[in-house]
């Protein structure tokens, strides 16, 4: 795998960093692979960020913490191959219990080319994420790499403690993760226009939130404060469920005419790939 730093590198990293100081909320339709990234990058995307979840089904796994580090290291130099922007991996909980082990299968995915990653606590501790994101921020400084750590909290998305505390919930944890190392807090599930103001008004680092039925509008969250929206899993689910009813159509009658109804020409993918 090649080896990205140096110049391009800090060059990347600052970018991605500005683009979370900026006025304008940063949109990010999440990728899964090269190929989605680029098509993501030609549509106007000022970064890429990559899915978990669509990672890990475009390469035959399921979601949570059980695609080997290797291949996720690999998708990403695959990635940062074709694109000029920004990437941010999607690195889930570290792929590891054991903070010890966070630099071991970090290091490839920023060797890679990753100027930012996502690290969640999922079903962990606080206290267990703000280890891994120690480890993480230490990693990146020994390779001499700005990475922009975005720590995912599934307070909402796991529905943790009654309603009415997670908010505070939230802001604790953003706190926690903040003095660990943390230079944003994703907070997927979260979606009351209260709530995110809440948290915005009490959170010291850009608030990152996730697609999600019920959802404000990019206009109204960026009123509200939030600094970056990230589409989630909704672009891959949507693109499986296409390709499974393109396939058991063409399946059942061997009709063409589905299949280059709605399709990207040839040409155009092509020209995209072009080396």
């Amino acid at each position: 795998m090649q080896i990205k730093h140096d110049d391009i590198m800090t060059n990347l990293a600052e970018t991605f960093h500005s683009l979370h100081r900026q006025k304008d909320i940063l949109i990010l339709p999440n990728a899964w692979d090269a190929g989605s990234a680029k098509v993501i990058e030609d549509a106007g995307a000022k970064a890429i960020a990559t899915s978990s979840a669509g990672v890990a089904w475009a390469l035959g796994y399921p979601d949570g913490d059980t695609l080997p580090p290797k291949m996720l290291a690999d998708l990403a130099a695959n990635i940062t191959d074709v694109i000029r922007i920004p990437l941010s991996v999607d690195f889930e909980a570290a792929y590891t219990k054991n903070p010890a082990k966070v630099a071991e299968n970090l290091k490839p995915i920023i060797d890679a080319g990753a100027v930012g990653i996502n690290i969640e606590d999922g079903e962990g501790t606080p206290e267990l994420l703000a280890k891994k994101i120690e480890k993480a921020r230490n990693t990146a400084e020994s390779v001499g790499v700005n990475l922009f750590i975005n720590a995912r909290t599934d307070v909402y998305l796991q529905e943790i403690g009654s309603p009415e505390s997670r908010v505070g919930e939230t802001i604790d944890r953003a706190a926690r993760y903040r003095d660990a190392g943390a230079d944003g807090i994703f907070v997927p599930g979260l979606c009351e226009t209260s709530a995110i103001k809440a948290i915005v008004s009490e959170v010291k680092i850009p608030v990152n939130v996730m697609a999600y039925p019920g959802l404000p509008s990019a206009k109204e969250l960026k009123k509200l404060g939030v600094h970056r929206l990230s589409s989630g899993t909704g672009i891959p689910q949507t693109i499986w469920r296409h390709a499974a009813e393109l396939a058991k159509g063409f399946l059942a009658t061997g009709d063409s005419k589905a299949m280059f109804k709605n399709s990207m020409a040839y040409s155009k993918l092509q020209e995209l790939f072009a080396r």
